[in-house]
């Protein structure tokens, strides 16, 4: 039975034509309709302008490659500028114009700025496609490795050896050097070693002022910004990658990196970004534990967001031995009128000065009993021996309300249906494009790198509309 082979001397009567090389249904050409749509220019794109020599490459063309790569998991300017020449896709996304990767390169680092734009963009599309619901969206954070490696952190003690012996290095150039110069009446110039040791010294000056203005125990002199943060089993360096999702859609209306650990302050300003991003908030936004703080949900109630925050531990904790503790926090009343507080025997609390506490600068007043001496329950009441103290947090109104409204069936239920909303979005950005790691270095870089894997998640999902004719581009592409 004959068999297929390759025939490798076939000549075609006509040349092929690029457009055929990838059919209907291609990525390739969604993301060519989608970049076509774009005023590159009005978002603030550019691309050097040579007068001499051989034209540069157009800033879509550059722009539909680092997309295209995003799509496939290459986002090293060298294994790009190796797809264009092999992947059939980039064939036929550039025209057969492969970029070389330092041109690719320098189109990242003069626009990186404008990523953020690309992924508001991808959000009007699917608004005006009618893809994103307005009633319900989640918001939570994830761990990302930082590019510096472990090795590379440096506690207090070891920068300071560092710098010492820097130091001495530097002398030892700089005699070195002024021997040079007087045996020789020829130009003087600083030494590359010098200048590298002169730099790297800034640097782990900069790393131990670091130090002493956070709570860091080490970092790395090269990122100073990474800090240690729990990824699942084990401490690594780490940004902390935030993003909102909708319900509906499962796409991502807004996004930001921190380089604070946990959650405790991004709730408002997650919100923020999403009234910019969308002109408005969702009617409920549903957050863990970990985004529970007074201030946050004051801010929020003020702001009219709606938001349902899961109990947090604090709030747990402060809820154990409510019902066998006859001297429980719960069981102390607060008299707004007379600004005091009333333990269970009648005693008051008297206010003793106003705290700010925690990073999210909780603002709380702080009330005390002055009659422990005499009290026959002071040792059942508190171990302290001022005696008892209870703090009232200036935003107890809110919170308390708050409560009431997250203790609804119908918040309940949202509440359980927050993993299923956000939780996707994670498991689609570290597993199915394998992002695990980031391949810049400092905060700002990675909120960069974070905009266009943002907008590389909300493009594949509107790739699946494009496909079934739900969303229509509004202006020709381009070629």
């Amino acid at each position: 039975m004959p068999q297929i082979r390759a025939d490798y001397k076939q000549v075609f009567l006509l040349p092929p034509c690029i457009d055929d090389w990838v059919g209907p249904d291609h990525p390739a050409r969604f993301i060519r309709d989608f970049v076509g749509s774009l005023n590159l220019e009005e978002m603030g794109f550019r691309v050097p302008m040579g007068e001499t020599g051989r034209p540069p490459y157009a800033a879509d063309l550059l722009l539909k490659a680092w997309l295209y790569g995003y799509f496939n998991k290459i986002r090293a300017s060298r294994k790009l500028e190796k797809a264009c020449h092999d992947n059939m896709g980039l064939i036929w996304l550039t025209g057969m114009n492969a970029p070389d990767h330092n041109t690719l390169w320098r189109f990242w680092r003069d626009n990186k700025k404008v990523f953020k734009g690309v992924f508001k963009q991808s959000l009007q599309v699917a608004l005006k496609a009618d893809l994103i619901g307005m009633a319900v969206h989640a918001v939570d954070g994830t761990k990302i490795m930082a590019r510096s490696s472990r090795e590379k952190f440096k506690n207090r003690d070891q920068l300071e050896r560092m710098l010492e012996n820097l130091d001495k290095c530097v002398a030892d150039v700089m005699t070195e050097t002024e021997k040079c110069e007087q045996e020789d009446n020829g130009e003087w110039r600083l030494p590359k070693v010098l200048q590298d040791e002169l730099e790297r010294k800034e640097r782990i000056q900069k790393a131990l002022e670091e130090l002493e203005k956070t709570d860091k125990k080490a970092v790395n002199p090269g990122e100073l910004e990474a800090r240690y943060m729990k990824n699942r089993r084990s401490l690594e360096p780490s940004y902390n990658a935030e993003a909102v999702a909708d319900q509906e859609s499962g796409m991502i209306v807004a996004e930001d990196v921190v380089d604070e650990g946990n959650d405790n302050g991004q709730l408002v300003p997650m919100l923020d970004t999403v009234q910019e991003n969308l002109s408005a908030t969702a009617e409920e936004t549903v957050a863990d534990a970990g985004y529970f703080a007074a201030a946050q949900i004051a801010q929020a109630e003020e702001k009219s967001y709606g938001v349902v925050v899961a109990k947090s531990s604090g709030e747990t904790t402060a809820e154990k031995g409510a019902e066998t503790d006859p001297f429980h926090f719960s069981k102390f009343i607060y008299d707004q009128q007379r600004d005091v507080c009333v333990c269970p025997r009648g005693s008051l609390l008297r206010f003793l000065q106003k705290k700010v506490v925690g990073k999210n600068e909780n603002e709380i007043r702080r009330y005390r009993c002055r009659d422990y001496k005499e009290c026959p329950d002071r040792w059942k009441c508190s171990d302290a021996k001022n005696g008892r103290m209870i703090d009232i947090s200036v935003y107890r109104e809110e919170v308390e309300r708050h409560r009431i409204k997250r203790e609804r069936p119908e918040k309940k239920k949202l509440l359980k249906a927050r993993k299923a909303i956000i939780e996707p979005v994670f498991a689609w950005i570290k597993r199915v494009l394998g992002f695990r790691r980031w391949t810049v270095c400092g905060l700002q870089q990675v909120r960069y790198q974070w905009s266009l894997i943002c907008a590389t998640i909300n493009l594949m999902k509107l790739y699946r509309h494009w496909l079934a004719g739900r969303v229509v581009f509004s202006k020709p592409c381009k070629t």
